[in-house]
């Protein structure tokens, strides 16, 4: 039932139909992906450039995308005490992540966020429990969802030449392959070398 209320087609079909409550729907998927990780954010993004254009879908996916991780940041940052975040904040990975965000700002941040399959929900929250500027996390989340929503967006718009022609399926399949290599390999990085010195 999940995968089917959420699968491209279903999506494709509700925005093409409605086309007003579609734009808000574009809007608000990305942005609830940032509380409901579970959410496609990868169909979400192919959805929009599909039915709004490449540069009206990726703005629509963005700006979502950003402003719902910013909403969590604010959430967390306000309201980081309480006892879910306190044992989350005890993890060794979180703060390892904590640790190497605090030295070095918003790289970490940036590179992570760059990548479609990083845990984007922990960094958030990870990101609001550090000590980083609201404004150095707003523009590293701004800056990293838009490269990686941007290579979404730019697959999405052709996919049908990504059917058609089977070389550029294969190229496009490597790429986020590697994307996903490079991510979990920059992860364990910091997993292994966030340690206090």
């Amino acid at each position: 039932m999940f995968h089917d209320l959420f699968s491209p087609e279903t999506l494709q079909f509700w925005v093409e139909q409605h086309p007003i409550w579609g734009l808000l729907l574009g809007f608000f998927l990305p942005f609830a992906e940032a509380f409901l990780p579970v959410l496609p954010i990868v169909v979400f993004a192919v959805v929009n450039v599909n039915a709004f254009g490449l540069l009206l879908g990726f703005l629509l996916t963005w700006s979502g995308a950003v402003t719902g991780a910013y909403a969590v940041f604010l959430i967390v940052r306000r309201y980081g005490q309480n006892r879910f975040v306190k044992k989350l904040n005890g993890h060794p990975y979180v703060e390892k992540m904590m640790w190497r965000i605090n030295e070095q700002g918003v790289i970490p941040l940036f590179v992570l966020l760059c990548f479609p399959f990083t845990p984007s929900f922990l960094i958030n929250i990870v990101g609001a429990l550090s000590n980083i500027r609201q404004r150095h996390y707003l523009l590293a989340t701004m800056t990293g969802k838009a490269v990686m929503l941007l290579l979404l967006s730019y697959i999405g718009a052709d996919l049908r030449s990504f059917i058609t022609q089977p070389l550029k399926s294969v190229v496009v399949i490597a790429v986020l392959a590697a994307l996903w290599f490079i991510g979990k390999k920059v992860e364990e990085y910091y997993h292994a070398h966030g340690g206090r010195r």
